[in-house]
């Protein structure tokens, strides 16, 4: 298809795009040089102040980005408009800190001193996919310009109108000519620009196997990356636990951006002794939800994001099925236009099966039962990935052992996950490594650098 807004709520294509050549890619990446070796000397207080306008601008115009978003990739619009506004707290959240966070850090102070300062690295390539076609991006956006390096946006193909909107609210917010720049490039490009000296580091949200080949081309020309990819979190519930409340949540954990997330709750493994209970709801949540157009704010669960997708989990339920597991509600797509697939709970998965071992990105709930908390342990971290993890209880040594050995990157007890500007985001195992977001995720892309001076020579400016 190439890379064109595809509405996956109609089935048809709305607009096509030519990507760039490399006559302009090359441009656009002397653009992006020469505006770092502006950027970069810029003071703080001044990319803070752009961050700031940009969260301005997210807010102001949350209803035509969330209405974009939902032609493009079919998130329903109320999700669609809270993505936008979301994309502000994160901007808001470098703009209050920001200058704080990259002030040096004195370590020694006396006749010899030594201080650690934080210096921007150069243009960074984003690689991005299209679940999140803002909050993605702003994930890395706010921090690393902020910090004071330059963006190159490599956006999913299928959300080509969101990624120039970036761009184009980059520059409305103040930040100069090439500081932020959107490149409609297929994947076949990217390890082009990978290689170019011009471009320093990059940062991929994505499926395992881009994050191998964008991390296998960066390793060999030694440059940095952060990789955020798949999960298949686990959502673990106690007798202990409000299971009512519990399987509710669980409902919009799974079908949270129609499913298609990557911290969305995956597995749901539930205790013995509360597992019928917890099922009852969760399956009558699920065959519940309001599937209908994206852009009826009444609609609860819309198309997945395109053909492709709706193929993917459907072969995936179809294998586990037949080689043994149950589906308890839904377990196909839906018959009509566009690229819909049933609200799924599926049970008895056997280990060699896709809903055990693969990632489902749709919105199938797999269901196990467990004896006990550490039963329930071992099967949480019987995967390959460590992204999310929830986990329901209301005994402290129950809590405090998930908290303490649960193989992930992020743990919620009592609640859903979710990403927080305030907290560090990312993953372990084969979900990837690096942070986003809080603190650490404005160092991911910095020199960090020690300066001793002896012989009475001040640090002060």
């Amino acid at each position: 298809m190439g890379i064109a807004t595809f509405n996956p709520a109609t089935g048809k294509t709305v607009r096509t795009f030519e990507p760039y050549d490399s006559t302009e890619i090359d441009r656009r990446l002397q653009r992006a040089a020469t505006a770092f070796a502006t950027w970069r000397r810029t003071p703080v207080r001044a990319r803070v102040a752009a961050v700031a306008r940009l969260g301005e601008l997210f807010e102001a115009e949350k209803d035509r980005l969330g209405a974009l978003m939902t032609l493009e990739m079919g998130k329903p619009i109320k999700a669609a408009v809270e993505e936008a506004a979301k994309c502000a707290t994160a901007c808001r959240y470098y703009a209050e800190h920001g200058e704080r966070l990259l002030a040096p850090r004195v370590i020694v102070d006396g006749p010899e001193k030594g201080e650690v300062i934080y210096q921007p690295l150069g243009p960074v390539l984003a690689v991005m996919p299209w679940n999140f076609p803002f909050w993605q991006v702003v994930r890395f956006l706010a921090p690393s310009l902020t910090a004071g390096n330059v963006g190159l946006l490599k956006h999913s193909s299928n959300v080509p109108q969101c990624a120039l909107a970036i761009e184009e609210l980059c520059l409305r917010a103040g930040y100069p000519d090439g500081v932020f720049q959107t490149l409609l490039i297929g994947s076949d490009a990217v390890e082009q620009i990978l290689s170019d000296p011009r471009v320093v580091a990059a940062t991929l949200t994505g499926s395992e196997g881009a994050g191998r080949a964008v991390a296998s081309t960066a390793g060999k020309y030694l440059k940095k990356t952060v990789l955020e990819l798949g999960g298949s979190d686990p959502f673990l519930v106690m007798p202990s636990a409000d299971v009512k409340r519990a399987a509710s949540t669980a409902v919009i954990a799974r079908t949270i951006n129609n499913g298609q997330s990557c911290i969305a709750a995956k597995r749901f493994i539930v205790h013995d002794d509360v597992a019928d209970d917890f099922t009852r709801v969760l399956v009558d949540g699920m065959a519940a939800l309001r599937v209908g157009d994206p852009a009826d704010p009444a609609t609860q669960l819309g198309p997945l994001a395109s053909p492709q997708v709706v193929d993917d989990i459907e072969k995936q339920v179809r294998d586990s099925v037949a080689r043994g597991a149950r589906v308890l509600t839904g377990g196909k797509r839906l018959d009509r236009p566009g690229c819909y697939y049933a609200a799924t709970v599926i049970t008895d998965v056997e280990r060699d099966t896709p809903a055990y071992r693969e990632e489902l990105f749709g919105p199938v709930a797999v269901l196990f039962r467990a004896r006990d908390a550490g039963d329930a342990i071992r099967i949480a971290n019987d995967t390959g990935f460590g992204l999310g993890a929830s986990a329901w209880t209301r005994d402290d040594a129950e809590a405090r052992r998930f908290k303490d050995e649960l193989e992930a990157g992020m743990v919620f007890i009592n609640g859903m996950v979710a990403s927080d500007a305030r907290f560090p985001f990312g993953g372990i195992k084969r979900s990837g490594y690096g942070r986003e977001l809080a603190d650490v995720g404005i160092y991911e892309f910095v020199n960090v650098k020690t300066v001793r001076i002896g012989g009475g020579v001040t640090l002060s400016e």
